[in-house]
């Protein structure tokens, strides 16, 4: 039984490696085809948008000059490690480090076709590196907001709660990113509150920030809730107890992380939240009375 079960882990792991090799070679695939298409494209629109007005000097560098620079641009993308990235998280770290890529070939493109064959249009290096950045950076955050437009309908679909979320800081943004990304997330995130004026009337990710606590009651009525979610884990006593009073006042389910070292990591899992307790509310711990010291009458 534990040599199958043994198996089937590793039957699962290879299928997954398998994934991702399948997405890195359509993505190097695709890749070759960026680097030569945004180049030419630059010379089609230096010339007026017709090819044949393209001098033939300038299209014999172009294509001797191409299979240097594809085997170039692939190397380098590996090395800034745009194959074997998580792209359904791609955020501010990889839109960087495609960024350095696009300008390391940019770079090497401008001075190999100029020292080894010849000196190309000011627009044939301007809208090259241009297109190629742009089409570079398009399919990698494509595959992530179609994966984030997946995992919104599972989330609608499964959600058994409509959810607020009190704090629109780091911790509360990692809750909403858990609730819209998670397929196991049982609740769908209609709105924030957060006592920061300046958040007022903006949102975190389609998620509107609507006010201050003094909008819980009216909010939760006007966005049928029936879950609040407390990611504050840094809220003095005082402030916790007064905006948990409130919430209990809405006979909404409630939850909060813990405390501060639940995100240390980096990630909050609605898994680790737990129910308000007595203490929460009361601001201070219960008052315990111990029946053996009672005097008996």
């Amino acid at each position: 039984m534990e040599k199958t079960s043994e198996n089937t882990v590793q039957v699962w792991k290879n299928k997954k490696i398998k994934h991702w090799m399948l997405i890195a070679f359509f993505l190097c695939f695709y890749d070759i085809v960026a680097v030569n298409l945004s180049y030419i494209f630059g010379l089609f629109i230096r010339f007026d948008l017709t090819f044949s007005a393209i001098p033939k000097e300038y299209m014999l560098a172009y294509v001797k000059f191409a299979p240097i620079y594809t085997a170039f641009s692939v190397v380098v993308f590996f090395v800034f490690k745009l194959y074997n990235s998580l792209w359904r998280f791609a955020s501010i770290g990889e839109l960087s480090r495609i960024f350095l890529a696009s300008i390391v070939t940019t770079i090497f493109q401008a001075v190999g076709i100029t020292l080894l064959f010849m000196r190309m249009p000011v627009a044939y290096y301007i809208v090259g590196a241009g297109t190629q950045f742009v089409l570079i950076t398009a399919v990698r955050f494509a595959y992530r907001y179609i994966t984030l437009l997946r995992a919104k309908q599972v989330t609608n679909q499964v959600a058994v709660h409509n959810a607020m979320v009190i704090g629109a800081g780091a911790s509360g943004q990692m809750i909403l990113k858990e609730l819209t990304m998670s397929e196991r997330a049982n609740a769908r995130p209609l709105c924030i509150i957060d006592d920061n004026p300046n958040k007022w009337g903006r949102n975190i990710g389609g998620v509107p920030i609507v006010g201050g606590r003094d909008c819980i009651m009216e909010s939760v009525k006007k966005y049928n809730i029936d879950q609040i979610l407390f990611a504050i884990p840094t809220a003095s006593p005082e402030n916790k107890r007064d905006i948990l009073n409130i919430c209990k006042e809405t006979g909404c389910e409630m939850k909060q992380l813990p405390g501060v070292y639940q995100i240390t990591n980096g990630e909050v899992l609605l898994s680790k939240m737990k129910p308000v307790a007595v203490e929460d509310l009361l601001g201070r711990e219960p008052i315990r009375v111990n029946i053996r010291d009672i005097p008996a009458p």
